[in-house]
């Protein structure tokens, strides 16, 4: 941790400074663009503010994240196991990725509502392509020698797909999850703009049409930080996962 912090501080340092240096020498207005301390002072003070509404906004993103990688590993191991399946279901996954979420939004909410539903929808959604596709990838390429020897000693395909299969594409899963956290508060966010009464995203859009921008970038920055540290957090447990039963 030690020997990352100058490769965290320095460019934070740098982007803080960059911002009070637009708003210092383009005179921005409050307005349009608040200045760093500004902003600092707003998280401060609506701290409590802040994190009843990121308490919501982080319920849906876990629990999206949840049944969304749970969906993926079921789907990937089911196109696994059917070679027919894949060829049926593979179109379907793209054309699910076609289709631009904020299209998708309004018809969550009608469907599931203004509460967590549509929310945790949209946030599944969105990771469980990358985590089945990223599953399904590494389950089609388990070593042929793996396979062959596995077959040799007379394995069934039950068995080779669940004790070697699955664990020679554990890495491939782990790297889905890791895809999954980053791109999870992304749907929430987006359920919550279409839709809600509570949350991050509902409170960024209250704070834009009071022009309460400061109010909004400190929201912005509250979702930024729980990102990061809900990846920071699947990243530790990935890799927990691969030194125990990859390493």
């Amino acid at each position: 941790m030690t020997a990352l912090r100058p490769s965290v501080l320095v460019p934070l340092i740098a982007g803080l400074a960059l911002w009070q240096g637009i708003v210092t020498g383009l005179d921005m207005p409050a307005f349009i663009l608040p200045g760093p301390v500004r902003v600092g002072e707003t998280l401060w003070h609506s701290r409590a503010l802040l994190a009843d509404h990121a308490l919501v906004t982080l319920a849906e993103i876990l629990l999206g994240l949840g049944l969304g990688a749970a969906l993926g590993w079921a789907t990937a191991l089911g196109l696994a196991w059917s070679p027919a399946a894949a060829r049926v279901m593979r179109p379907f996954l793209v054309f699910s990725q076609a289709v631009p979420v904020f299209a998708l939004a309004p018809i969550f909410t009608l469907w599931f509502g203004y509460g967590l539903g549509s929310k945790i929808a949209m946030a599944l959604l969105i990771i469980y392509f990358p985590v089945t596709s990223a599953f399904f990838d590494a389950l089609s390429n388990t070593p042929r020698a793996y396979l062959d020897q596995a077959r040799v000693m007379g394995a069934s395909p039950a068995r080779i797909l669940w004790c070697i299969r699955m664990p020679a594409a554990l890495p491939g899963l782990l790297s889905g999850l890791r895809l999954a956290a980053v791109y999870a508060p992304i749907g929430a966010i987006i359920g919550e703009w279409v839709g809600a009464s509570r949350g991050l995203g509902y409170l960024m859009l209250l704070a834009n049409g009071r022009a309460k921008i400061d109010l909004m970038f400190a929201a912005v920055i509250v979702v930024a930080l729980m990102t990061v540290g809900l990846h920071r957090a699947v990243d530790a447990l990935a890799r927990h996962v691969e030194k125990r039963w990859c390493g």
